[in-house]
């Protein structure tokens, strides 16, 4: 799935009240002040499709390596614990002005799985987030946004969460309307302007306009809006070799949670506005 090889990959972290208590990262961002108590902490970069160069900007390595597919996760060599991270993509269109971001257009949005090392004390957030090639998830059906804003589209779609073990399936993340995230639609996509445009390299967090001007400015990005809330299981279960990871955003107008849950079961992978990603973990 190398649709997206020239887009710009980045994440946000903490747009949903407690997640990232229970991923354990709320001491990771202790010393990032926010203005408004709600907001999000910060984002970081999944993958930058920078050419190669001498350029003492180029972000690490491994940044560089296309980490998406639609079908697999492929999990550390390291013995380490890693937990799927329900959330939802957006596909963007990017405009600059003097090297900066102007302004970002959602066009298409989709399930999402920002897959995540748990690991005490990682210097950056992109440390735990591309450790190469399937170690994250975007489903290869999009959705198209008709506005993003109120009274589009987005108001009537919900996203949950399965893992299947053992043929069993159990709820990883709680199912939740879109419009439950702290920062969506215009109060969404102004953050994220100004947040690329003025977020400094400290703590866990990067300066990503500098990676962006060293990328040759994508003209657009797939930005990943926040993990949601883990059910009780979701919070202990890390991955297995076996597993099979679910995220599916769904039209809560025409389908109830066990239409969902049916859908699952009989691997009906392509229903009518429904996006489901189901990955295999080796």
């Amino acid at each position: 799935m190398k649709v997206f090889e020239d887009y710009l990959g980045l994440g946000i972290a903490g747009n949903f009240a407690l997640h990232l208590a229970q991923a354990g990262e709320l001491e990771e961002f202790k010393n990032i002040i926010t203005q408004d108590e709600a907001a999000p902490k910060g984002m970081f970069p999944f993958y930058l499709p920078c050419k190669k160069s001498a350029n003492n900007a180029r972000p690490r390595e491994i940044l560089s390596t296309y980490p998406l597919s639609s079908t697999t996760i492929k999990l550390p060599k390291e013995d380490v614990n890693v937990q799927a991270e329900p959330e939802v993509g957006l596909i963007c269109e990017l405009s600059y002005k003097d090297d900066k971001i102007s302004n970002i257009t959602p066009k298409y949005f989709a399930a999402y799985n920002d897959c995540s090392i748990r690991v005490a004390g990682a210097q950056k957030i992109s440390d735990k987030k591309n450790w190469g090639a399937n170690s994250k998830g975007i489903a290869s059906k999009l959705l198209t946004i008709d506005k993003f804003a109120s009274g589009g589209i987005m108001d009537n779609f919900s996203i949950c969460s399965f893992l299947s073990r053992d043929d069993k399936l159990q709820a990883y993340g709680e199912n939740v309307a879109l419009n439950g995230y702290s920062y969506f639609y215009d109060k969404l996509t102004k953050w994220i302007v100004n947040q690329i445009n003025t977020q400094e390299d400290f703590g866990p967090l990067e300066d990503i306009q500098r990676y962006i001007v060293t990328c040759n400015a994508p003209k657009n990005a797939i930005i990943s809006i926040g993990a949601t809330r883990y059910t009780p299981y979701g919070e202990t279960t890390f991955l297995q070799t076996g597993d099979e990871v679910l995220v599916v955003v769904y039209n809560h107008k025409d389908y109830t949670l066990d239409d969902v849950l049916q859908t699952l079961q009989n691997k009906e992978y392509e229903k009518e506005n429904m996006s489901i990603l189901a990955q295999k973990v080796y």
